[in-house]
């Protein structure tokens, strides 16, 4: 054990460090802006994976992490459809998984938010073309709101739900 801790004191750090991320310029629907208004301080997120490498899940997960820690601004996953104040779908719709995603569509109460998560639920992205694809999310269900990257950091996706929610916060003022 001590041989251990002394290497890993010689070596020190070795993951890389990411500069700030900036705060990127999200296109979010009217609508979304409206809708969003209505969850007060909290919003409650079900993630949906459509097909995807599970990067961006890996992501979202990175979010409930202490060093993100995403339920301080009042994000929390949750476990069921019908808890959820918003869908965030990662991955190309394939064909197993087109029904499975209105389904959910479906069980989520309204007013609902659904966010297209990474390059491949927004235009397919490395899986465009393939024969088990049917296309990107907004073909199937409605999106409000789009978050680039192959996967996007933790850090951009933070800022872009603290965005969606900022419009909330201005509201209430």
């Amino acid at each position: 054990m001590f041989r251990i801790i002394k290497k890993s004191l010689k070596i020190g750090v070795v993951t890389g460090r990411y500069q700030r991320a900036e705060r990127p310029t999200i296109p979010v629907t009217p609508e979304a802006t409206e809708r969003s208004r209505l969850f007060k301080r909290s919003l409650a997120i079900r993630e949906v994976d459509t097909g995807s490498c599970n990067a961006c899940e890996m992501e979202m997960n990175a979010l409930l992490n202490p060093v993100y820690d995403a339920e301080r601004f009042g994000i929390h996953i949750a476990a069921s459809p019908r808890h959820a104040d918003a869908l965030v779908v990662t991955g190309p719709v394939t064909i197993n998984m087109e029904g499975a995603l209105k389904d959910v569509y479906k069980q989520t109460p309204d007013p609902k938010i659904v966010i297209a998560l990474g390059d491949c639920a927004i235009n397919c992205g490395l899986f465009k073309g393939s024969y088990a694809v049917t296309g990107p999310v907004d073909r199937h269900v409605p999106v409000d709101m789009s978050i680039s990257g192959c996967p996007p950091r933790p850090a951009e996706i933070l800022a872009a739900l603290s965005e969606l929610r900022e419009d909330d916060a201005t509201a209430e003022r």
